[in-house]
């Protein structure tokens, strides 16, 4: 572990409203990767394909909020990202190097401008070959750049620090950040999970009590470290797991459904939902596999698999603004009715989706075919959720959240067709 001062701090109160999970199991010719990613509501995710790339010296790069070197050669990579940020969320890159990252909550100084955790994530992707060399790649610019700066959507001065979970096909790394100091655990076997407290012994000391216990992540900790999750399909059921034997989230009246590691917003002090999902397979014959939802609520949402050198055209880059050309709004308009009364809506194509997944699993289509029949299928179910429309079963402040947002977001009604690109 280097610790060291960062000098341009402030001392901002964290909230809580961005929390994730993120997943690793470690096997002997495999490791299995999985994220999702919680943020606002409305902060729709797309996924990003940037080719490998060469740049000429003396090249800037702009983040987020700061402009950095840029390197003399790019990696390619595969990102999911909120749609206003040049960081990532979620990713992989050619060599089959995937990251996930977490917000934390700290004792140290909260800068204000920096990196963000998901620059950093990104520009390790960009940059290293391996986890190990992605980790250098982020503790390096860490010490150079420091992190910092506003990560929120509906809060942009929102702020906080960063723990990683690093994978390639033979290791994986859990690195935790707080402020400018930073720890590495290797995982060498066996299944790992982090959430949004820092949990490396010793280092865990600089975790801030109150906002980590907020952040309900050791409720959510505990379920997926203990989900004994082996295959890819299972480490899918955990990303859906609702923390409940039924289908339908618990909510909180003060933070909403956050205490699961599928989301769902509808707190009054807090909230957040689960934006973006995304399952690897990193294999030691260099198949890599990766499936991703590009879609909210992974309990509603199917897993559709992928490759990082295979580009897909999903429409335009959606904002916070209902739009049904793109992918994640258009999936919205089923997540949203769903949502009403999960419990029962889920069971009208559940079993349609689950066969789906099971055969792509099995022997995955070519991404272009599993698009277009995920998103033939979406449209269809929808239909069916609208007709079988019913009661809102979701406690009132539940429900009064979610008029807000879909009023902000001028997505259709409930009660309306949904809309075709």
């Amino acid at each position: 572990m280097r610790e060291c001062v960062h000098q341009r701090a402030w001392r901002a109160v964290p909230s809580v409203e961005r929390v994730c999970d993120t997943i690793v199991v470690v096997q002997p010719d495999r490791v299995l990767f999985a994220k999702n990613s919680d943020r606002d509501p409305n902060e729709a995710q797309f996924l990003d394909w940037q080719p490998r790339a060469t740049h000429a010296p003396g090249t800037p790069l702009r983040c987020t909020w700061i402009e950095i070197d840029q390197v003399a050669e790019t990696n390619a990579v595969l990102l999911s990202r909120p749609f206003w940020m040049w960081g990532a969320e979620i990713g992989a890159n050619e060599h089959g190097v995937a990251i996930g990252n977490e917000a934390v909550f700290t004792d140290q100084p909260y800068a204000k401008t920096g990196l963000t955790g998901m620059d950093l994530l990104r520009l390790a992707l960009e940059r290293a070959s391996t986890a190990g060399e992605a980790v250098e790649v982020i503790t390096t610019l860490l010490d150079r750049h420091g992190q910092g700066g506003g990560c929120g959507h509906e809060k942009r001065g929102f702020t906080y620090h960063n723990s990683f979970l690093v994978a390639d096909a033979s290791e994986a790394f859990v690195l935790e950040t707080a402020g400018a100091l930073w720890a590495v655990e290797p995982v060498t076997s066996g299944l790992r999970s982090i959430s949004n407290g820092l949990t490396i012994d010793g280092f865990a000391d600089h975790n801030d009590t109150i906002h980590t216990t907020a952040s309900h992540c050791r409720a959510r900790r505990a379920i997926t470290s203990s989900s004994g999750a082996a295959t890819p399909a299972d480490l899918m059921a955990v990303l859906r797991d609702h923390g409940t034997d039924t289908a339908t989230p618990r909510y909180s009246p003060l933070t909403g459904a956050m205490a699961a590691p599928c989301m769902h917003a509808g707190g009054t002090v807090a909230a957040s939902q689960s934006t973006a999902s995304w399952v690897a397979e990193l294999r030691s014959d260099g198949e890599h596999r990766h499936w991703v939802t590009g879609t909210s609520g992974p309990c509603t949402g199917v897993f559709k698999p992928v490759r990082v050198d295979q580009p897909l055209d999903l429409g335009p880059q959606p904002t916070d603004t209902f739009d049904a050309r793109t992918l994640w709004w258009r999936h919205e308009q089923l997540h949203r009715r769903v949502m009403i009364d999960p419990g029962r809506l889920l069971d009208t194509y559940a079993a349609q989706r689950d066969e789906m997944e099971s055969r792509w699993l099995a022997m995955p289509p070519e991404p272009a075919t599993a698009f277009a029949e995920a998103g033939a299928a979406t449209l269809r179910w929808t239909e069916l959720v609208v007709a079988a429309d019913g009661l809102d079963r979701r406690p009132p402040w539940a429900r009064r959240y979610w008029r807000t947002r879909d009023r902000r977001a001028e997505i259709p009604t409930r009660t309306e067709a949904p809309e075709r690109a």
